[in-house]
């Protein structure tokens, strides 16, 4: 199964890695089954962000209080390897636990989309989801940050 990710939210999560170069920006995936409609960037409270990610407890908690309430659904999470590729590191999988949760991984102007499941390809961990930018409802037309074309920014879909 592919999962389509929001132009807005790819906008969205490719913009704060622009904005943060040099260390790992982090944040919420918010969508549906086979979706992704939004990115919310949160702080990076790791001792070193240069080096690794750890999103602030505080979104973690208001996402899951929210989603009780009604709110959107908690789909996984997205982090940025600024100096890596869109491949999990080690350090990734030994911190993510096996919950079928998306990780999005961007890295020098691409993304890779993973689920984190027990006994996964990469590292014991994660499998490679197939991956595809839908135009969001608010910018119809616009499929992809800043007029590129979906292949330039999504890299290469996984599955």
């Amino acid at each position: 199964m592919s999962v389509g990710i929001s132009s807005a939210a790819l906008q969205q999560i490719m913009a704060d890695c622009r904005a943060s170069p040099g260390v790992e920006t982090c944040g919420l995936l918010f969508g549906g089954e086979g979706r992704i409609d939004r990115a919310e960037r949160c702080e990076n409270v790791a001792v070193d962000p240069a080096q690794t990610f750890e999103i602030d407890p505080r979104a973690l908690i208001a996402a899951y209080r929210g989603m009780r309430m009604g709110g959107p659904t908690l789909v996984g999470y997205y982090h940025s390897h600024p100096n890596g590729s869109v491949e999990p590191s080690r350090r990734d999988a030994d911190a993510a636990p096996a919950d079928g949760m998306l990780w999005l991984i961007a890295a020098q102007g691409g993304i890779a989309l993973w689920r984190a499941v027990d006994g996964g390809e990469r590292h014991g961990r994660f499998d490679a989801v197939e991956h595809h930018v839908e135009a969001s409802p608010c910018a119809p037309g616009d499929a992809s940050p800043e007029g590129a074309r979906p292949q330039d920014v999504a890299g290469e879909a996984r599955g």
